[in-house]
């Protein structure tokens, strides 16, 4: 393993990390209080935070993708490398893991006084389950229509032609991307829309106690759900965009030099030369 990979890795670990420390514990916090500290509001707040700090952290080097899903589309869209994909996965997941361990930890005493059994009452706060009156069919159809339209509005943020965030705002819009998810289809499943986030902590809940993780209150196995759903709304979400958008995203400069016309919005960077050839800007924009 190169040391840039290796480097890599340990972002998408140090980010994962923290999105799942502040994530995880902001419902820990919730949870445990009853509803004291906090509602529903201070759960889709607490995760939107988790994940702007979580690209923050990761996006200079690793490009912070923090979800399996997100890697899968970029891989199949975006032309990530495939041999990076499983070890990704890897650092992704045993990020998630430690980071609920800690949470775990942290919050034992609270968790043992509301919930000593260790039962779905506080399991919550690690794994999502199917919210009240949803079947497992529409669950699964939450966590494909929340994770698809997760990629497609970071397709959509980070494409370089697509009049993207400036001033390195990116993160901030994606997590106010996942915090307008929360608000409109959180309740249904959790909205995991995130394999390592939901397989790490699930795991991590299993070890320390937790004897019903990978099932619904109901028995019914889950564990899967969030792991494929997830991987299937990410690539309908990558194509839909491909297919929509950016297929006719046309770089602004290679219009100018067709029509002779300034590209509206666009202005040059003081420091450019002014000589520098059209193909050349291009390549920079890819």
């Amino acid at each position: 393993m190169s040391r840039g990979d290796a480097g890599e890795l340990a972002a998408e670990f140090a980010g994962t990390f923290v999105l799942i420390l502040i994530g995880c514990g902001t419902v820990a916090q919730v949870v445990t209080s009853e509803g004291a500290n906090g509602d529903w509001g201070t759960l889709v707040w607490g995760w939107g935070v988790a994940v702007t700090m979580g690209v923050y952290i990761a996006g200079r080097v690793s490009g912070a993708h923090l979800n399996p899903a997100v890697t899968l589309a970029l891989a199949v869209f975006k032309g990530f490398s495939w041999r990076k994909v499983v070890p990704y996965w890897l650092a992704q997941t045993v990020g998630a893991f430690l980071a609920a361990l800690v949470v775990r930890a942290v919050y034992a005493g609270p968790i043992a006084a509301v919930d000593p059994g260790h039962t779905v009452a506080t399991q919550t706060i690690f794994s999502t389950l199917p919210g009240e009156h949803v079947t497992i069919f529409a669950a699964f159809g939450d966590q494909i229509v929340g994770t698809a339209l997760l990629v497609f509005v970071i397709f959509a943020l980070t494409n370089a032609l697509n009049n993207p965030p400036g001033a390195n705002m990116a993160p901030f819009m994606i997590g106010f991307l996942v915090v307008g998810i929360g608000i409109a289809f959180g309740a249904n499943a959790g909205y995991a829309i995130n394999p390592a986030r939901d397989l790490g902590p699930r795991l991590a809940s299993f070890v320390t106690g937790y004897d019903t993780a990978f099932v619904t209150a109901a028995g019914v196995p889950y564990w899967w759900l969030p792991i494929v759903a997830p991987l299937l709304g990410g690539l309908i979400g990558g194509g839909a965009f491909v297919l929509l958008v950016e297929r006719f995203l046309t770089p602004a400069e290679l219009e100018a030099a067709a029509t002779g016309e300034t590209p509206v919005g666009r202005v040059p960077h003081p420091e450019a030369p002014v000589e520098q050839p059209v193909a050349s800007r291009l390549e920079e924009t890819r």
